[in-house]
């Protein structure tokens, strides 16, 4: 099984040694993804809601320029930085995954990258 490193300026790079995404044959696993606006480079302005929102809208990025989509998501994991912003979070979370939503995991840690509130990552089916 071959795999393809997905790279796409509609997100922001990578700030470390890591790929946005691997493509399989059949899969797509993406690393995670913070609220960094991808012209900047910096965390958008507001809190975890509209850092939630930057992360889906990244994460959509992603996905799309490995051939794949946020329906075809099958797993998430949510890193939170307060585990009080939950509701926050969970209520754009339903917006971006309304009907059929993906397997999901929500933990709280110490630290994000940045300075981060929220990062998701996501493993998706080839569309």
């Amino acid at each position: 099984m071959k795999k393809k490193v997905i790279q796409t300026d509609k997100a922001p790079r990578a700030i470390g040694p890591y790929s946005q995404a691997i493509r399989t044959e059949s899969m797509i696993y993406t690393a995670g993804q913070i609220g960094l606006e991808p012209d900047t480079g910096e965390l958008v302005a507001g809190g975890v809601e509209e850092q939630t929102r930057q992360v889906l809208n990244n994460l959509r990025s992603v996905l799309e320029a490995a051939g794949s989509s946020l329906e075809h998501v099958v797993k998430t994991t949510v890193f939170l930085k307060d585990m009080n912003d939950f509701p926050k979070m969970n209520s754009i979370y339903a917006g971006y995954f309304g009907e059929n939503p993906p397997a999901r995991s929500t933990v709280a840690v110490a630290a994000l990258p940045k300075g981060g509130l929220v990062e998701i990552e996501a493993v998706a089916l080839m569309a």
